[in-house]
């Protein structure tokens, strides 16, 4: 119920772009209805069925067919959609993309039997690049000339539909969920804080860039996080995973320069 809790902060921060936005002018169209809608509704079936994945086959199973949605992305926007990109940028997302198959490659022992929960690791990539294009179209529709301010309202619109659906649906299948849901409040305001922080960013991103190397950018985290926890709690990394990272932030700086 993280979009719950991120309502209001969503809600906060799209207040204060519309006030330094007066000469946005936002267009409701049935393009805005039906793009952030898929969208709100792909990102919920993405997280469906990667804790799926993750249940039928373990974390690093999951995560490796997750990756699915950075090459997804770009293709499902170039295709439906004809979003372009240049040869540096597909170079840099295919480099990406390599990148993150070796950080995220599973090891034997966690691969065997995960053929369920690889279907369902895949099919969370594929709802992700859907939702990724679906938000993207969305801004476009809304406020193309405004992209911060429509991309803050598709975030407050998304985070609206998707707590109304979840949150019935607990109430009628599951009431004493969401009154403990309910009842954690305070300990997940910080998170709905940096989850609607977050969403805010990469909806602005994806109004002003294709979904490709927007979620090729992105996933400049797993190279940090694995620093960090190198630095911080003394993680010891593998060459593959050197490799791996290294593949991974170059072929950021590729998609991000071209």
């Amino acid at each position: 119920m993280r979009f719950l809790f991120g309502l209001p902060f969503s809600i906060l921060i799209f207040s204060v772009v519309a006030a330094l936005t007066p000469l946005a002018a936002p267009h409701v169209s049935p393009r805005f209805l039906l793009a952030i809608s898929a969208g709100a509704l792909a990102q919920m079936g993405a997280t469906a069925a990667l804790l799926v994945a993750m249940h039928r086959s373990g974390f690093a199973v999951a995560t490796f067919m997750q990756q699915a949605s950075l090459p997804l992305g770009a293709i499902v926007g170039w295709l439906a959609f004809g979003d372009r990109m240049d040869g540096l940028q597909w170079l840099g997302l295919a480099v990406t993309s390599l990148g993150l198959t070796v950080l995220s490659w599973p090891k034997v022992d966690d691969a065997k039997g995960a053929l369920v929960g690889s279907a369902f690791g895949l099919a969370s990539g594929a709802c992700f690049a859907v939702a990724l294009n679906g938000y993207r179209q969305a801004g476009l529709a809304l406020d193309h000339a405004h992209p911060i301010y429509a991309a803050t309202a598709g975030v407050v619109v998304a985070q609206t539909l998707q707590s109304i659906l979840l949150g019935g649906t607990l109430a009628v299948f599951r009431p004493s969920a969401l009154r403990a849901v309910a009842a954690s409040w305070r300990p997940s305001l910080g998170a709905g804080f940096c989850g609607a922080l977050a969403s805010a960013f990469w909806f602005s991103a994806l109004a002003m860039a294709p979904a490709g190397p927007v979620r090729a950018v992105g996933v400049l985290e797993a190279p940090i996080a694995a620093a960090a926890g190198r630095r911080l709690f003394k993680e010891k990394l593998t060459l593959r995973q050197m490799l791996g990272g290294a593949a991974t932030a170059i072929g950021v700086v590729m998609t991000a320069l071209g």
